[in-house]
């Protein structure tokens, strides 16, 4: 089992040693519903919003499969969540990143210790050989995917032909923060779980416990509001310098298609330097905001393809600026000149 070097080892809420799910009691019920029938799916999908907790609820998944191989026991028809103890060695060997029947494919630095902006398709590939081993103990193997959205066309057919010949006993949980860029022919042969944002009482919680305070923290409770249901997103919120970029982005993204120069200058300002918090800051902020222009444009089928295009132009154009640490005045007048164009037609 391998993990995204991003993440922090440390953190007893990372998704894959997270004991707690906060606010998908449905999409937990449906796996589990799942997992008991004659024949469960050999591959779901997971989608929805970054940060609301599809990889906690995928490894929650895996976890549970593991600990419990065969489905048709007394134990397994009788639970009502997917919590496995944390005691349970199939808990503990997946918190220590040690267990022999999952695979965990996710972007990995490239030779010089940069965070590849892709998965690499070489790691795709290790699917095949997975897939194809002796299976371990109580005979699954299980690949967690996080997030599909961060393949590329290679790495995109590569899982594909796992998909299309699973063995038994094989199990693919695919994470995906972006629908639109989910290939056709992956959906299709998945079993697809929607995960809508948290409501705001749930993010609450959820930061609350990642942290050590109460829910009812005015500085909790001030974050989660700003998280628009994603923890990852309320975590950043926390700082307070980070809300205030929020507050002065929304402000400015309230105000198009009418651009203020001098705003955007300071925007601009806010985002300077090496620290890469602001920028994801800014970028969850815009990202959220087209979200729910996209909601409530749902029965305009130009204006969703006007904006699902910015939506891609203006993230790629984020992760240039990260992976050659570009200029980000620029990127935030690029930014605004493309939300401008989209809300004025």
């Amino acid at each position: 089992m391998s993990r995204d070097a991003t993440d922090d080892d440390d953190e007893e809420t990372a998704p894959h040693r997270a004991a707690s799910l906060f606010g998908h009691a449905e999409a937990e019920a449906m796996l589990l519903a799942a997992y008991r029938s004659a024949k469960p799916p050999h591959a779901f999908l997971l989608m929805g919003p970054k940060g609301i907790g599809k990889a906690t609820l995928a490894y929650r998944m895996a976890r549970y499969v593991l600990a419990h191989p065969d489905a048709d026991t007394s134990e397994v028809k009788a639970t009502k969540s997917l919590a496995v103890d944390p005691v349970h060695p199939a808990a503990r060997r997946m918190a220590a990143k040690a267990h022999p029947g999952l695979l965990v494919i996710e972007r990995t630095p490239n030779e010089k210790g940069v965070m590849r902006q892709q998965i690499a398709v070489d790691d795709v590939r290790r699917t095949v050989t997975f897939f194809g081993n002796t299976s371990g103990e109580g005979g699954w193997r299980i690949a967690v995917v996080d997030a599909v959205d961060e393949l590329n066309r290679f790495g995109a057919n590569a899982l594909l032909k796992v998909l299309e010949e699973p063995p038994e006993r094989s199990l693919l949980l695919l994470v995906s923060h972006s629908p639109a860029r989910v290939l056709p022919t992956l959906r299709s042969r998945c079993c697809v779980v929607n995960m809508r944002p948290l409501a705001q009482a749930d993010v609450a919680a959820a930061l609350a416990a990642a942290v050590g305070r109460r829910a009812d923290d005015p500085d909790i409770h001030a974050a989660a509001a700003a998280g628009d249901g994603s923890v990852s997103r309320a975590l950043e919120f926390l700082d307070e310098d980070m809300l205030a970029l929020r507050r002065h982005a929304l402000s400015e993204l309230d105000r198009l298609p009418t651009i203020d120069a001098n705003a955007l200058h300071e925007l601009g300002e806010a985002l300077a330097g090496t620290d890469a918090r602001p920028l994801g800051a800014f970028l969850d902020t815009v990202n959220a905001w087209m979200s729910r222009r996209l909601d409530r444009g749902a029965d305009d089928l130009s204006r969703l393809a006007q904006l699902a295009g910015a939506w891609q132009r203006i993230n790629q154009a984020a992760r240039d600026a990260l992976e050659y640490n570009l200029e980000r005045k620029p990127l935030v007048f690029s930014i605004f000149g493309m939300l401008a164009e989209v809300t004025r037609r």
